[in-house]
């Protein structure tokens, strides 16, 4: 099981979100290499980015900060990106400056035609965001509810061939209330690729609860605002997942 620190960014600064609110924003670094490197040293075995004015604005926003970070990684572990990638030259772009896997979201909703040529062009290096409340995906920075039901466009994903589900629970993402891993286990269940939950985590309990049930096909969890509020103490978690997993 994978504890993967969430490095948000915004205006160059690492940042977390209240249910995905840009408003609802706290700066917890100003130096996001510095952050990416933090993690790393304390046994941190992937790192989940996301360009928060990226996704806003449907294009990359903070690419010198995403720079910044994979240097300072230097390929000591693989990083994973999402947030306003529309198209093949972005993708390509990220992969080229050393990000391992490229995460899409609204636009894998919204353009699947996409989605699929994506997953052609660069087969291994493609993971699809699936954000919902209620069973139900949302898009555009969780704005809009879709009617489309998350397991369903999962398995049509799953037949593109990307490489894994990050599924976030956006009532709980940000607010500390433990994740939702009935909802979570439900999508691995249907699924024959990998599961990423994303939302909740708050605690080493949470983490039990979520190695408890790695073996539907669940193999990591992104944690953001506990391990920068000092929730969960994040070297703590990874050494725990790896004793039970």
């Amino acid at each position: 099981m994978l504890i993967i620190p969430a490095i948000d960014l915004k205006d160059g600064h690492c940042v977390r979100l209240k249910q995905g609110l840009m408003e609802e924003s706290t700066v917890f670094s100003e130096d996001p290499g510095a952050m990416a490197r933090h993690w790393v040293d304390r046994g941190g075995k992937r790192l989940h980015l996301v360009d928060l004015n990226g996704a806003f604005a449907g294009k990359p926003v903070n690419e010198a900060a995403i720079k910044a970070i994979v240097k300072a990684v230097g390929g000591d572990i693989p990083i994973q990106l999402g947030g306003g990638i529309r198209d093949l030259e972005t993708i390509e772009r990220y992969l080229d400056n050393g990000i391992d896997y490229v995460i899409i979201g609204t636009a894998a909703v919204k353009n699947p035609g996409f989605l699929h040529e994506a997953c052609y062009a660069f087969p291994g290096q493609i993971i699809v965001g699936l954000d919902a409340k209620d069973g139900k995906v949302a898009v555009d920075g969780w704005s809009k509810l879709t009617g489309h039901d998350v397991i369903d466009l999962a398995k049509k994903f799953e037949d593109y061939g990307v490489n894994a589900i990050v599924y976030t629970d956006i009532g709980r993402d940000g607010m500390l209330t433990g994740v939702n891993i009935e909802a979570t286990v439900a999508l691995a269940q249907a699924l024959t690729i990998p599961v990423i939950a994303s939302g909740g985590v708050t605690n080493l309990d949470d983490v039990r609860k979520l190695c408890a049930v790695a073996s539907e096909g669940i193999i990591g969890t992104i944690t953001g605002r506990a391990i920068y509020e000092g929730t969960l103490d994040f070297t703590a978690a990874q050494a725990l997942a790896d004793e039970l997993s």
